[in-house]
């Protein structure tokens, strides 16, 4: 355990610097397309001298990664406030949407995982199995338009755009039953289309059980067929779905980048597009790093989950 944490640490390093070269390699910087034009040109450079944005890239880098490591991700050139406290402001926005997704997912692939596992070669399998090819052929970002038009444009049951009704003062039961009636459909959005993965995992892993030896010896001992799902077959194919939990939580997170865009959810993913579009660069940089970061810690809780749910293994 104590290995794979101090292993994470060259990693990020890595990550921080792929990631920040690769923002250098993008055209124009921050004060590109966002200056007045009768603005003297002089002035511009000037300014940018002032920024640090002339010093060669690894000064750059230097002085970028020696903030981070003091928690300090520079200044939004857009927003014109330190980055730290934007993230921080979209932050609660992103986290409580990938739960419910993450409930949601769950809520749904479980069942059907288990119903078309079970029931394998029958019309509830093959109906179940089609929605899975459906769901892997669908991208996300066309079926998230899809649902914000029918459920939220056409039919009216759902917001169309922000986290809360305006005007709403935080804290309270309406306050809070008003953030999750907006996180509802972008929410369902995302499920329906991530859950399909969890759902053929779930299926393959039944139907493999189902041929174990320790399986057909509780059959031969006359166990009741509930028992042998239950206690057999059921646990056991949960092993493969616990060990996918990290990778999972990781997965929300990305997916919630073109999701939150859509449906002008304001969270991370909502803020990383805009400063891709805005070129602002130290936000940019700063929420790639923290999605790698996401990506590493999620490897190792998957592995940690694993561990718990399996005591054979053990981590190194």
């Amino acid at each position: 355990m104590v290995h794979r944490i101090l292993l994470m640490i060259p990693q990020i390093m890595v990550l921080s610097f792929i990631v920040f070269l690769l923002a250098q390699a993008m055209p124009g910087d921050a004060l590109t397309g966002l200056i007045d034009p009768n603005i003297d040109p002089m002035t511009i450079e000037l300014q940018r001298e002032r920024l640090g944005l002339n010093d060669p890239w690894y000064v750059q880098y230097f002085n970028w990664i020696t903030g981070v490591v003091q928690g300090d991700f520079g200044q939004s050139f857009r927003f014109k406030m330190p980055v730290t406290e934007l993230i921080g402001q979209r932050l609660n926005n992103t986290i409580a949407l990938s739960f419910l997704t993450l409930v949601f997912t769950y809520i749904i692939a479980i069942p059907l995982g288990v119903i078309s596992g079970r029931y394998h070669d029958t019309w509830k399998d093959r109906l179940i199995t089609t929605y899975t090819y459906l769901g892997f052929a669908a991208p996300l970002f066309t079926f998230a338009l899809l649902m914000l038009y029918l459920f939220g444009f056409n039919l009216g049951w759902f917001p169309t755009s922000g986290s809360v009704a305006p005007g709403m003062e935080p804290g309270g039961v309406d306050y809070t039953l008003s953030r999750i009636y907006h996180m509802l459909l972008p929410a369902l959005s995302i499920a329906l289309i991530t859950t399909v993965a969890t759902v053929q995992y779930l299926r393959s892993e039944i139907i493999d059980i189902e041929q174990k030896d320790f399986v057909i010896t509780a059959r031969a001992k006359g166990a009741s067929e509930k028992r042998v799902y239950n206690k057999h077959i059921f646990r056991n194919s949960l092993l493969p779905i616990a060990s996918f939990l990290g990778f999972e939580i990781v997965a929300l997170l990305g997916g919630t980048i073109f999701v939150e865009t859509i449906f002008s959810y304001p969270g991370m993913g909502d803020l990383f597009i805009n400063s891709i579009l805005a070129r602002d660069f130290s936000v940019m940089t700063a929420l790639v790093l923290l999605y790698g970061i996401a990506a590493v810690i999620g490897a190792l809780l998957s592995d940690i989950i694993l561990m718990f749910v399996d005591p054979r293994i053990r981590i190194k």
